[in-house]
């Protein structure tokens, strides 16, 4: 690991690269989240405003994350800092990196229990448990889980541990065989869904919902949920993209794996929605069904379509290689950013930040059921209503997030020399990097500030 450890790994290849970032960037936000939040904004509307955001904000972004990491060789806020003594400024930018550190380490504590109901789902599927389910059964079912905190606990358990023997291996021994395995597993199964939606479900209806936009449904919150979506999705502001940056080689192009991780995500996130919305619209389910489309409605056209126990089974494998791919690459984060301050090595850094997320989530799974009622923040207008786990995840996709990506794209835009840049991306000036440049400076942090007052606004 680079930084305090000494230890200097790096990925083996640029597949390897790849695979971890994709793997990362990939996750239960293109999957689970996507869908839903692609269906409450108006379709294709929505998935407009998202792919000018995922590539004018997204990519420059993680561009910027990755140069970051690859110069300072060392965790977010140690590569931020380093950066900043380089060029002659101060080292509080280092806080920015802490920011993303501590993002990364709120969404670890509540991302591994929705990865938790992935297991539970994939294990109710194999066994029959879905087939001949009706609508009341199935609500039952999610509500059953969701108000069972002690099976809840187990697979967030499982989850973690899950983390821990991955991580402790190191990069090369532990995230990269593990991406080997999930990504393909991820992109075959996504492939299998889509080809099931084209045969038994309907496609037609599924096109024209999400070609055809119902501007109607954009406002102002929309493009404020759009770029918090892009975010999570992508995995900008959390911190671990610089650290996957500082085990980068030199002479890995930051450009165009940042452009293949944007395209991959962004793909995945369209094709998942080819896979889920056909099933959806062919048994009249209700492609607004939040966070139940995927838990709820989603089983219910398993339980009752041919071939549904397999099927049903192969679409909660692909969501577990997102699932845990997505884990991978947050907790890596933070037990890089642990092992570099307090010098306790990759073995034990792994178990504090997995055990302290563990403890973490125990509130989230708490407020599932005996804390529902339960508003920590309710003084907050724009957090009103909201138990625990939607606190915390609205805490870090819709502010967290675009919080530092605001300071990250003013740093790397106004304070880093143009040469330094050159130097670390491997590419001359030309007309592109001049684009690259432009929308760092003078469009990204105007729309961050814009979204973000809104934000506060709403405080």
């Amino acid at each position: 690991m680079a930084g305090a450890s000494g230890s200097g790994e790096q990925w083996s290849s640029k597949w390897g690269f790849l695979l971890a970032a994709v793997g990362f960037a990939v996750g239960m936000g293109n999957i689970w989240r996507f869908p839903y939040v692609l269906g409450e904004n108006g379709g294709s509307a929505f998935l407009i405003i998202y792919l000018a955001f995922a590539l004018g904000i997204g990519l420059p972004l993680l561009i910027t994350e990755i140069s970051i990491g690859r110069r300072g060789r060392s965790s977010a806020s140690e590569s931020l800092r380093a950066v900043a003594i380089e060029v002659g400024k101060s080292q509080t930018w280092r806080y920015v990196g802490t920011l993303g550190i501590f993002c990364a380490f709120v969404i670890l504590s509540y991302y591994t229990v929705i990865s938790g109901w992935t297991l539970d789902y994939f294990v109710k599927s194999v066994s029959g448990s879905l087939q001949g389910v009706d609508a009341e059964q199935s609500s039952a079912m999610f509500s059953g889980l969701l108000g069972n905190p002690w099976k809840l606990l187990f697979w967030n358990t499982a989850v973690h541990l899950l983390i821990i023997f991955v991580i402790r291996r190191g990069v090369q021994a532990g995230i990269e065989k593990a991406v080997k395995i999930l990504m393909p597993a991820l992109f075959v199964t996504l492939i299998i869904m889509v080809i099931y939606g084209m045969v038994a479900g309907d496609m037609a209806a599924a096109m024209k919902f999400l070609l055809e936009p119902d501007f109607s449904k954009v406002t102002f919150d929309t493009a404020m949920i759009a770029i918090g979506q892009a975010f999570f999705s992508i995995g900008i502001g959390m911190g671990s993209l610089i650290v996957f940056g500082a085990y980068m080689p030199k002479d890995f192009s930051i450009a165009r794996s940042a452009t293949a991780v944007i395209l991959l995500d962004t793909g995945v996130a369209v094709v998942a929605g080819l896979a889920i919305f056909p099933l959806v619209f062919q048994y009249g389910l209700n492609p607004e069904g939040g966070a139940g489309l995927i838990f709820e409605t989603l089983p219910l056209a398993f339980g009752q379509m041919p071939g549904g126990q397999i099927f049903g089974s192969i679409f909660f494998v692909l969501l577990i290689s997102a699932a845990f791919s997505s884990c991978i690459g947050l907790a890596e984060g933070v037990v890089n950013w642990v092992d570099e301050r307090w010098g306790v090595g990759r073995q034990k850094g792994v178990t504090y930040v997995v055990g302290a997320a563990w403890l973490l989530g125990i509130f989230s799974i708490m407020s599932l059921s005996e804390w529902s009622s339960f508003y920590p923040m309710n003084l907050v207008p724009s957090y009103e209503g909201m138990e625990i786990f939607t606190a915390l995840d609205h805490l870090a996709a819709n502010n967290l997030l675009l919080l530092g990506a605001l300071f990250m794209s003013i740093f790397f835009g106004w304070f880093v020399p143009k040469s330094l840049t050159l130097d670390e991306l491997g590419i001359k000036d030309n007309a592109l990097f001049g684009l690259w440049r432009f929308l760092l400076r003078f469009v990204i942090p105007p729309v961050l500030v814009i979204v973000l007052g809104g934000v506060f606004l709403e405080l």
